[in-house]
């Protein structure tokens, strides 16, 4: 197979890392354990941005601020070339309390980010204190984000494996010299791991000290007739998210139980019970959907981009947590600059921490 990059992993890290090399001429193969875009990016709500940016280290917050600047112009072009609108919306947020009142407008005011308080009432139900308003966050909706990276990715003559899952890496002479899968044994110039909550396992023995670990997040899916919020609306860890349709998506959990993505009883329970608190129109609505999906977990939701310390033709674009769409976009930007030997807009050496593990 002549190919110049394998990546390993069809989510949005994959996707759109591949896209990018694609435009730049290269050619592509992307390998994917399961269905393409089927993963953590699809499971997910599609908030650009961190639930409460306050609470996230600089490191966490300087990608995911490029990677909604760039969003936009990516929405737009995916929408023109294939068709499938992604449904970009700067909806905003509204962030009810309680929160750390101080830290927010702190924050808000040192990044040069719109942050007005306001009566936090929402649905009939008041709550006490004033939220903030953070008009400028947006939303993708994952699922038709993922179906247009992907008809774009086929468009530009990328090509995708699906089904195939990669058991051992070869390495000769400080490079890697091929992908042991079973599909079959494959070879390229270069391969990135882009492969979520996987990636650990993909990379055996060349790990290192990454630590990546899958943590199950679980959410509810309602249907209005029509937009039942004008804005994604978020108290402590619970989130509603309105799409255009009327459909309405409630998360999330945050579980540590390893590659199991069952659905359970308990947290349709209790994440209806507090979305009814924050939204009373929902008693009594059935629910729509249920499903699960596993973040690649990392610590302090710091990923880990760029070359293999060892491996001169290994790159790893893994480890975002909860905010693998949000910044996918300046995730790629600093793994394309570092392939390219180009400047880096951001200091990346916190990007590339994860080779030698969490900070003790």
């Amino acid at each position: 197979m002549n190919t110049d990059f394998l990546i390993i992993g069809g989510g949005a890290i994959g996707l759109s890392s591949a896209l990018e090399l694609l435009q730049r001429g290269a050619r592509v193969t992307i390998f994917e354990r399961g269905s393409t875009g089927r993963e953590s990016s699809w499971a997910g709500g599609g908030i650009l941005s961190p639930l409460c940016p306050w609470d996230y280290p600089d490191e966490v917050t300087r990608l995911t601020s490029r990677g909604a600047e760039l969003f936009p112009a990516l929405a737009k072009a995916l929408h023109t070339a294939t068709g499938i609108d992604p449904e970009y919306e700067a909806s905003g947020m509204l962030v009810l309390p309680p929160f750390d009142r101080q830290a927010a407008l702190a924050w808000c005011t040192g990044h040069n980010v719109r942050g007005l308080e306001i009566d936090s009432c929402l649905g009939g139900a008041a709550h006490e204190g004033k939220g903030i308003f953070l008009p400028d966050v947006a939303q993708v909706r994952n699922p038709r984000l993922m179906q247009a990276l992907r008809a774009r990715f086929e468009m530009l003559g990328g090509r995708i494996i699906e089904h195939c899952e990669v058991r051992n890496i070869t390495v000769v002479d400080g490079e890697v010299a091929a992908l042991n899968t079973s599909c079959g044994e494959f070879s390229a110039e270069n391969y990135i791991v882009a492969a979520g909550a996987w990636s650990k396992q993909v990379l055996g023995q060349y790990s290192l000290q990454i630590d990546i670990k899958p943590i199950r997040g679980q959410m509810l899916l309602f249907k209005f007739a029509g937009p039942p919020l004008s804005q994604i609306v978020l108290k402590q860890d619970m989130y509603l998210i309105p799409r255009r349709d009327g459909h309405l998506l409630v998360g999330s959990t945050l579980e540590d139980v390893g590659f199991d993505k069952e659905i359970t009883q308990a947290a349709h329970n209790t994440l209806r019970q507090r979305a009814e608190a924050l939204l009373p129109r929902l008693a009594g609505m059935p629910v729509t959907q249920h499903w699960a999906g596993l973040r690649p977990a990392s610590p302090h939701n710091i990923p880990t981009i760029g070359r293999h310390p060892h491996l001169q033709n290994l790159y790893l674009n893994s480890g975002h947590f909860r905010y693998g769409v949000t910044m996918a976009l300046a995730s790629v930007e600093i793994l394309l600059n570092e392939i390219l030997n180009l400047p880096q807009r951001l200091d990346v050496v916190p990007y590339q921490a994860g080779w030698r593990g969490p900070a003790v």
